[in-house]
């Protein structure tokens, strides 16, 4: 019996299909979210109304294809894991990696389950956006990591230029700040409290509205992605200026900032398209998708400035 060997080339591969598998179970469940799609299998799960195949429904084949595209990201950071522990164990961060993205795939799979069986409340389902957008930054690390390591080894950090605490420390700051900005977002959207600013920049017409019901969310969610872009602005800025020598976080940076900059602009875009249903859903996916993107850069720039930072003596 012939045994296969993967080569590194196959584990790049293997990542690259699993970010992008990843991704479409995220912008499936994005659509499953703006389309109110989640039900239209009824409270059942896995089967769709106690059948494998559903009915030829729009709403029940958008759920259906979220849950075939989920069950797929399952299978293959299933598949990640086993094929990084057996062949590609040496590079430790990789498989942690892998087996973040397995974690949250379970997760946020059952979490979607429950939300199907039983009705969940908006703080619980925004929840479920968060951790669905862990697993597809994991998957996003599992690929950029690999991608690093084919293209240049591990050994090349001995020659790279060390990271300064400050750096590394605002870096995480941000990271972790974005996932914030990220649930406050969701929470707007499962909470159905988008129309309580109309206009942009301002809100009703005001700088500081009065913060009563779905207005005090929708402003709470602008003033934390405001701070947010402005410390994107000043991470990507140092990244970009301080780190000269290293080509791999300018990229970031400038990565991190391009995104937060599409992100606030599709959420101007959200807020104009409202009441025009063909025009929101197309910018209320591009707002998902790009924060999604976002995280996942400041993700992986996080573990790369703490491999870099310990480089220092």
């Amino acid at each position: 019996m012939r045994v296969i060997q993967l080569t590194t080339t196959h584990l790049k591969w293997l990542s690259y299909i699993t970010c992008l598998i990843m991704f479409l179970a995220l912008f499936g469940g994005a659509v499953v979210t703006k389309t109110g799609s989640g039900l239209e299998c009824g409270n059942e799960w896995p089967l769709c109304h106690g059948k494998l195949i559903p009915a030829y429904t729009i709403g029940s084949l958008i759920e259906y294809t979220h849950r075939l595209f989920s069950g797929l990201a399952g299978l293959l950071s299933l598949a990640s894991v086993y094929a990084f522990w057996r062949y590609g164990r040496k590079q430790k961060d990789l498989l942690v990696y892998a087996l973040l993205t397995l974690l949250f795939v379970v997760v946020q799979g059952g979490m979607g389950a429950l939300a199907v069986i039983k009705s969940q409340s908006a703080a619980v389902m925004a929840l479920h956006m968060g951790f669905s957008l862990i697993a597809f930054a994991s998957s996003l690390m599992l690929a950029l990591g690999t991608k690093r390591s084919l293209e240049s080894g591990e050994e090349k950090d001995d020659r790279e230029p060390a990271i300064s605490r400050g750096f590394r420390n605002l870096t995480w700051i941000t990271a972790l700040y974005s996932y914030i900005v990220v649930y406050i977002g969701a929470y707007v959207s499962h909470t159905d409290s988008q129309g309580g600013c109309s206009g942009w920049p301002l809100c009703n017409g005001e700088w500081v509205p009065e913060l009563t019901g779905g207005v005090g969310i929708v402003f709470m969610h602008r003033i934390a992605a405001a701070l947010l872009f402005l410390l994107v602005a000043v991470l990507g800025h140092l990244a970009f200026w301080r780190y000269k020598g290293l080509a791999e976080l300018r990229a970031l940076g400038v990565s991190a900032v391009t995104l937060c900059l599409l992100q606030v602009l599709s959420g101007a875009a959200v807020v104009h398209t409202l009441y025009n249903e063909r025009l929101y859903i197309f910018a209320a996916l591009a707002h998902i998708l790009l924060i999604a993107g976002l995280f996942g850069v400041l993700c992986y720039m996080s573990v790369r400035v703490w491999q870099l930072s310990k480089l220092k003596k």
